[in-house]
């Protein structure tokens, strides 16, 4: 008996499911880690929540049973031991495990790569990612969050939870609080900071006026800029050094050389620098914290969703409001009109509809009633009722959905990678030009003061945070509109290589149609009236579960005026249904169920063969043995289909439609949206092959689908966008879920990914051109410290400014 089941045969793909590794990190880990070494695997995604692996591998080295047979060994035996770390790893004890936690404290990129690094050198933790834009660390490892959380202190930050959406609100409030507060750190310092400045237009020409620039100067030092001297004095004793190292250095040195000057005139003073750096550098980080919570918006406003507060009922009936955290899993909540429904779960009494817009995009209210699913976050209509708890905390829809968007926002992309190995070099690489800067000056025999002066210039100008900034707040504030906008894009490579897509492939049914028939056209001999032909059929097919059958029904439900009993039904398998209603003869289906009851189709014939050549379906009507009606029944296209493909052929991009229908239907859908190929008749099968063929003649391609029999082309394409639903959007493992089955979702993807690649692109060039340019002239005497301080803490701004332009619808 094999040790998982096979999910989908990908040809050069195959994605297996083993349910009892589900949400066992370890033992994934090291799944993983024996696979990747076996010479034809070429690559391993891993999804240890699900118990789910997809390998990519060589059929030439490796045939499907030599493959499935090394699986059956390595899982069965990973199943039948207790787990242990791979041999390569450094030996750790206690299970492995992720936690994600909020971190306060970042001031520059080089925080967070500092934190990173310090984590990824614990023996217990596997790996280890920061994200200063989003002000998060994600932790894999047999470490427990309060031994990350110690180590993040003692680097001179702050760890805290975020796993529940309460958790995260008040995260939120206190990002709220931190730009208070650096608002008010940079007042301070600026009032302070004026009079200094002004004592040193007049040349500092009185004792007294070098007394009040020491105390005002010291005051901003170590009052205002505080946290900035704390920061590097914990990093120095670490044997660290970040950003705050060299601004802690730049403004220490001026003010430390000015202090001989207080007593002796003829000793230059510094000390309007050593203010000005301060407050330059808390204007920057003002600006910033405030441009980085725009950023984080969407986000924001997906928390917001859920109430603070819930309406409990206890066993006697009584009601009392308690906190949303309290809530437990099979308590009885009330749901009053116009309230947001404060978790998931059932529908126990009454009955109401809810606004699911947020899930599915639809702005229609759905009717909930008894037995009735509802989702965390919706707001309820006029009605009000009464709900069973079936999802709290993190296990929620809306919690999954914010994973997804923080999961996203979190990533990292290609294009990224350069930048962080700049960043991790900088500090100390700035080190050495600005001591060689005041070696040099020194010896070419300019006076101390000067060679100090062009020292800490490059200190101060060389910040790597504009550089660390320009991909993750690119990120976050693109996948954060793609989320507003029904677009949830689970990883930040999808929104890269969706920027670089050339053809789209599409599923039919589903997809670009509706997935559910519906009459499109109909014909009725005026002998009969329309209420009396859709009182009949109504009656007839009430109890036939057949999708046309119940196409039929839908069309009938507003026109009948009567509800008739049904006698002597009798189903004909594969041509339709006769039964005697109300006195009549009826029958309901095909060309074949009337010849066998001997009646002529007569003059509907023209209009059925029609109807079959656009790729419907014909169903007559027949009464008393005289033709009366002639239905057509076809999937039709969604909304806006047309619209949708129409953008992407103005972005640029082919279109394909891959379906297993027949090619009179699937040729009639592409014509009425406007797609350029169609392959009809597609296995699962044909449509990878698909898939491959484009990608072979150097195509990126993105595969849209629905259903199972298009998941091997959603994992074969560079980019699987899903149509999805409501809770669906999770747990679905394409790249990207569209909610509410809207395609027009697809164009707006595509056009924002290569949006997002162009607001990065500008931002690394600006990022790299600046330090490029900047250190030199620095090193070269032409930038004082004060103009190299604001011009550091602009660049940063810049970049997140340049960020937020994606904002703009």
């Amino acid at each position: 008996m094999r040790h998982f089941r096979i999910a989908h045969r990908l040809g050069w793909r195959l994605r297996i499911v083993a349910p009892r590794l589900a949400r066992d990190p370890e033992r994934c880990y090291i799944l993983e880690i024996l696979l990747r070494k076996h010479p034809a695997v070429e690559d391993v995604k891993l999804v240890a929540d699900i118990g789910s692996l997809t390998v990519r591998y060589d059929p030439q080295r490796m045939p499907e049973a030599a493959l499935l047979a090394l699986l059956d060994k390595v899982v069965g035996q990973l199943l039948a031991a207790p787990p242990a770390p791979p041999p390569a790893a450094a030996p750790v004890d206690g299970p492995v495990a992720e936690c994600s936690l909020a971190v306060e404290g970042m001031t520059c990129a080089s925080c967070a790569l500092l934190i990173e690094m310090k984590l990824r050198r614990d023996p217990r933790v596997r790996s280890a990612a920061v994200n200063f834009a989003a002000s998060t660390v994600s932790v894999l490892g047999a470490i427990d969050r309060d031994g990350v959380t110690d180590m993040i202190r003692r680097l001179g930050y702050e760890a805290r939870p975020m796993d529940t959406l309460a958790q995260r609100r008040l995260l939120v409030e206190r990002e709220k609080q931190r730009i208070a507060e650096a608002k008010k750190r940079f007042m301070q310092s600026a009032l302070l900071t004026a009079p200094v400045m002004i004592s040193g237009m007049l040349m500092h020409r009185s004792p007294a006026l070098r007394v009040m620039e020491f105390a005002l100067s010291t005051a901003i030092l170590f009052g205002s800029s505080n946290s900035i001297f704390r920061k590097a004095w914990a990093l120095a004793r670490q044997r660290e050094a970040n950003m705050d190292t060299l601004i802690a250095i730049g403004a220490g040195a001026a003010w430390a050389y000015s202090l001989p000057g207080v007593l002796k005139m003829h000793h230059h003073v510094y000390f309007e620098s050593a203010a000005g750096i301060c407050t330059f550098v808390l204007l920057g980080r003002y600006l910033e914290e405030r441009a980085k919570g725009k950023a984080g918006e969407a986000i924001r406003k997906l928390i917001e969703l859920q109430p603070e507060t819930a309406l409990r009922l206890a066993a006697d009936g009584s009601e009392r409001d308690v906190p949303i955290d309290e809530v437990v899993v099979g308590d009885r909540l009330r749901v009053r009109a116009g309230d947001r429904v404060p978790t998931d779960g059932r529908v126990l009494e009454g009955a109401s509809s809810v606004d699911e817009a947020m899930l599915t995009g639809e702005s229609l209210p759905v009717a909930k009633r008894p037995g009735d699913p509802v989702t965390g976050g919706c707001v309820n209509g006029n009605g009000s009722f009464v709900m069973t708890v079936t999802a709290v905390g993190g296990d929620t829809v809306l919690s999954g959905i914010v994973k997804l968007v923080d999961h996203a926002q979190g990533s990292k992309l290609p294009v990224q990678k350069l930048a962080d190995r700049i960043s991790a070099r900088f500090v100390p690489a700035v080190g050495g030009v600005a001591a060689a800067t005041f070696a040099g000056w020194a010896l070419a025999g300019a006076p101390l003061s000067a060679a100090l002066a062009h020292s800490v210039a490059v200190l101060l100008i060389a910040c790597p945070c504009a550089l660390g900034l320009a991909t993750p707040t690119a990120i976050m504030v693109g996948t954060g509109q793609a989320a507003k906008r029904g677009i949830y894009i689970r990883n930040g490579e999808a929104l890269e290589t969706a920027a670089r897509l050339g053809t789209v492939v599409f599923d039919k049914t589903g997809t670009i149609t509706e997935g559910r028939p519906a009459v499109t056209d109909h014909r009725i001999l005026p002998l009969f009236a329309e209420a009396r032909i859709a009182d009949l059929v109504d009656a007839a097919e009430a109890g036939s579960e057949h999708f046309l059958a119940r196409a039929l029904a839908e069309w009938c439900r507003p026109r009948r005026q009567r509800t008739l009993a049904t006698d002597e039904f009798v189903a004909h398998p594969g041509r339709g249904v006769s039964a005697r209603v109300d006195g009549c003869d009826l029958l309901v289906g095909n060309a074949a169920l009337l010849s066998a009851n001997g009646v002529a189709d007569g003059i509907f014939a023209a209009d059925a063969g029609q109807f079959a050549e656009q790729g419907k379906t014909p169903v007559f009507v027949a009464v008393d043995g005289q033709i009366a009606a002639v239905f057509a029944i076809a999937d039709r296209p969604r909304d806006g289909a047309a619209d949708a493909i129409a953008t992407l052929h103005r972005l640029g991009l082919q279109t394909v439609m891959a379906t297993g229908d027949v090619e009179a239907v699937a040729r009639h859908v592409a014509q009425l949206v406007g797609i350029d190929r169609v392959i009809a008749r597609a296995t699962p099968a044909d449509k990878l092959a698909v898939i491959r063929e484009l990608q072979a003649a150097g195509q990126k391609v993105g595969m849209i689908g629905d259903g199972i029999n298009d998941a091997p082309a959603l994992a074969a394409a560079d980019v699987g966008f899903a149509i999805g639903g409501g809770a669906d959007i999770a747990v679905e493992s394409a790249d990207v879920t569209l909610v509410g089955g809207d395609i027009a979702r697809v164009a707006a993807g595509i056009d924002l990914s290569r949006r997002t690649m162009g607001i990065i692109r500008q931002n690394l060039f600006w990022a790299l051109g600046y330090n490029v340019v900047a250190i030199p002239f620095a090193a070269a005497g032409r930038l004082n410290p004060m103009i190299a301080a604001a011009a550091m803490a602009l660049s940063s701004v810049s970049v997140v400014t340049n960020s937020l332009r994606l904002q703009r619808d």
